[in-house]
């Protein structure tokens, strides 16, 4: 995984790794996707999509995971990031302590089979429904990426994911979109005050550092990792967090500013209490960036993501700005 070291100088070399990954083409990936349909993609140049280091299923996603009672876990801080998943009365938080390392978690929650996934380099943690038209997929982690964020693959058909969209961009599934559930990132302390009874992902049986954050300080760097589209406009930092919904976007600058928006007729709240995952060496010691809350008129969870302004721009090049102006 990359350390501050490597990103450093990964950005540093940016334009020679993309030239290089230019040379990937699907020839070249056939020996490591056979049952992959190329012929059938969306990706306008394949240049578009690098590899991120690691090979297919080298960030192990995890199958089934076990779940313990809240007021039983000890090894999380009182700050790190869960994303919360509540459907039908279950509900279960998934420590990004563990995503980070694994990036997706296929699961089953309230009889709703779900892909809860965390993309680091793009901050993005959102869960889909697995279900589609065509049945229930189960997804793995490709290793490689599209303006820096994670290129999921399902196990079924072996088509490509884009995980920031919860689309099908290459295969036989091409085109198919994954429903998005309304599930949140918040501080352990939050989810387990709220719900003492409920689960929470126990460690996964791998060697990993967990609780570690293997990106250093990479929210606070100017250029994303493998990413050499537009940056944002208006002037936002490209590693800005921001609230997507739908095809909005809302500063948490703003959020944190305001505490709490109404507009298009939603209502975003912000509380101070979550860590970033992606600042200090250890998660749970990373500067605050609050809880986000995104919700409708009659104060239903709203499907939302809070991921980096490059990202929204990227795959929402014509997406609104929600700055209050």
């Amino acid at each position: 995984m990359f350390n501050r070291i490597f990103l450093v100088l990964a950005q540093t070399l940016g334009l020679s790794l993309a030239v290089s990954s230019a040379s990937a083409d699907p020839n070249f990936w056939k020996f490591e996707w056979p049952k992959t349909n190329f012929e059938q993609t969306s990706v306008s140049s394949w240049i578009e999509i690098m590899s991120g280091g690691p090979p297919k299923d080298g960030i192990p996603a995890l199958n089934n995971p076990d779940f313990g009672k809240a007021s039983e876990e000890t090894r999380i801080g009182g700050r790190e990031p869960v994303i919360t998943v509540d459907i039908n009365g279950d509900v279960r938080a998934y420590p990004v302590r563990y995503l980070t390392w694994h990036e997706i978690a296929n699961d089953t929650v309230g009889g709703v089979p779900v892909a809860v996934t965390f993309c680091p380099l793009c901050n993005s943690g959102i869960t889909f429904d697995r279900r589609i038209p065509q049945g229930t997929l189960t997804f793995g982690v490709s290793g490689k990426l599209r303006n820096s964020d994670m290129v999921m693959f399902d196990r079924e058909t072996e088509s490509w994911w884009q995980q920031a969209v919860g689309e099908a961009i290459v295969g036989d599934l091409l085109g198919a979109q994954l429903k998005q559930l309304p599930t949140w990132m918040e501080s352990w302390d939050e989810y387990r005050t709220r719900h003492p009874d409920g689960l929470v992902m126990l460690e996964p049986d791998f060697p990993r550092q967990y609780g570690r954050n293997p990106y250093v300080s990479y929210d606070s760097s100017t250029k994303p990792f493998l990413y050499n589209g537009e940056m944002p406009p208006h002037g936002i930092p490209a590693l800005e967090r921001v609230v997507r919904v739908g095809e909005s976007a809302w500063p948490l600058t703003r959020l944190a500013t305001l505490e709490q928006v109404t507009e298009n007729g939603i209502t975003l709240s912000w509380a101070a209490g979550q860590a970033s995952a992606l600042d200090a060496p250890q998660i749970g010691k990373g500067r605050d960036v609050g809880t986000v809350r995104v919700r409708d008129q009659a104060g239903n969870d709203l499907p939302h993501d809070v991921m980096f302004a490059f990202a929204f721009h990227a795959f929402w090049p014509e997406g609104d700005w929600m700055l209050g102006e």
